[in-house]
């Protein structure tokens, strides 16, 4: 009996052993997890300016966050950004917060921190029975550089005359390289291309009105470090206003029947619009995306000042429609429409051989709307040349031309009436007048002079 009594006690006791030991070895060994917080931290540049606000997130699934510190370490003194505690559920629980999205404002003038290298600390700890009940530890340390100083801006080029629908040159020394820098004009903005100097601080930004834009139109560079400290400054530019004319041009029953069909690619078919209200849609609603079409291709530019001297028009051609013409359509003697002309239209023989107007890269050959076959040429810097209504061409997107090499023949695809070349110079994004390119003292006076005086600095 007593043997048996002695081995229900064992039992016992091992079953409350059991019982006891499991849920506390459990406990142990969750409450004693090693695994780390997490933190990231959002530093788009190694540099931090005037003020600069980061984004850093914290995390730690298991135990959740205790407690987050974030500091600024330079010449042995520390500078406190931001230090937050998390709560937990109880006394030998986990914490609340498994995860946090912080944002920290360095604002070094309030802070008194100097310009110069620094230290960026984030320390993460969780609710681990770790180290004594402190919990893990995480250190995340960025070596940073404190810049409050705006880049100073030294504007090299004098002269600075610019017409209405025209194009105009500035170059300019920064005192650092910045990661943004250019001229706006208005709204408008032009960037500035480092590169064609030895010094690479000097840049260069070709920039342009449009043809609504008048004397009072406000021009200025602006640049942007790495740190995001902004500089402006104005130079001194002349506007000359320009009055452009007006064309009116008669749709004919003969040239709807006979050009519509080409858009039928661009209309929903069936359709049931009238032919004139095809018309409009295709001098309208067309017109518009082809124009935008034309825009996002010439956003693409190298860094490289690819052309050189005056630039070429269609050889023995006659100017049949100018720069910026204020069109008004008639049909049956009533006005329907009006639009501006975005270029010259050139008209030699019939299918005469179109030449590269300067050396240059394609960056489009194919068709674009209401301007047919067409080719655009990439000179550099964000100077681009464009050749439409092309009955043909016979060069390739990134294909490098030389200055009068034949890339095409006239034509009359797109909204064309009869053979000619539609020619474009564009600025960037901005429609410039082409007369003032083929210009060789307009040339000489506004871009190249400048260029060989800024060589000299």
């Amino acid at each position: 009996m007593r043997t048996k009594e002695k081995k229900s006690k064992h039992w016992l006791i091992a079953l409350l052993c059991i019982i006891i030991i499991l849920p506390i070895t459990w406990i142990l060994f969750n409450r004693f997890e090693g695994g780390d917080p997490s933190i990231k931290l959002d530093l788009l540049s190694q540099t931090i300016g005037a003020s600069q606000e980061l984004s850093i997130s914290v995390a730690d699934t298991k135990s959740g966050l205790r407690r987050v510190w974030i500091g600024l370490l330079q010449n042995g003194r520390e500078t406190i950004l931001l230090e937050k505690d998390f709560p937990a559920k109880g006394l030998i629980s986990r914490g609340i917060k498994h995860e946090e999205a912080l944002k920290v404002k360095i604002d070094p003038g309030e802070s008194g921190i100097k310009d110069g290298k620094a230290i960026l600390r984030i320390v993460a700890s969780d609710y681990s029975w770790r180290r004594w009940f402190k919990g893990n530890l995480t250190y995340l340390e960025k070596n940073i550089i404190i810049d409050t100083k705006p880049p100073g801006i030294n504007i090299i080029s004098r002269f600075h005359n610019i017409s209405q629908g025209g194009a105009c040159l500035v170059i300019y020394k920064l005192s650092e390289q910045c990661d943004r820098s250019g001229v706006y004009v208005e709204e408008n903005f032009f960037p500035g291309y480092s590169g064609h100097f030895q010094d690479k601080n000097i840049l260069m930004a070709f920039f342009a009105l449009n043809h609504k834009q008048e004397p009072v139109t406000k021009i200025f560079i602006e640049a942007i470090d790495s740190a995001g400290n902004t500089s402006k400054a104005g130079f001194n530019y002349n506007i000359k206003r320009k009055v452009f004319k007006k064309d009116v041009i008669n749709i004919s029953d003969k040239f709807l029947n006979w050009k519509m069909p080409e858009f039928d690619i661009y209309i929903p078919q069936p359709s049931e619009l009238t032919i004139i209200d095809k018309f409009l849609k295709v001098n309208q609603d067309i017109r518009k995306d082809s124009y935008n079409k034309v825009i996002e291709l010439a956003e693409n530019t190298d860094k490289v000042l690819y052309w050189d001297g005056v630039f070429l028009r269609l050889p023995k051609s006659a100017n049949k429609a100018g720069f910026a013409d204020n069109r008004v359509y008639q049909y049956k003697n009533e006005i329907i429409d009006r639009q501006i002309h975005l270029g010259i239209d050139l008209a030699s023989l019939a299918h005469s051989p179109v030449q590269a107007a300067n050396k240059g890269k394609v960056v489009f050959a194919g068709s674009i709307g209401i301007y047919g076959k067409t080719v655009i040429i990439d000179h550099g810097f964000g100077l681009h040349s464009m050749y439409a209504h092309l009955s043909s061409y016979n060069v390739e997107e990134k294909q490098m031309v030389s200055k009068g090499e034949i890339i095409g023949i006239t034509g009359i695809t797109g909204l064309a009436g009869g053979d000619h070349l539609h020619y474009s110079i564009l600025i960037h994004n901005t429609f410039v007048n082409p007369v003032e390119w083929w210009d060789k003292e307009w040339i000489k006076n506004n871009i190249s002079s400048k260029i060989d005086d800024a060589k000299e600095n």
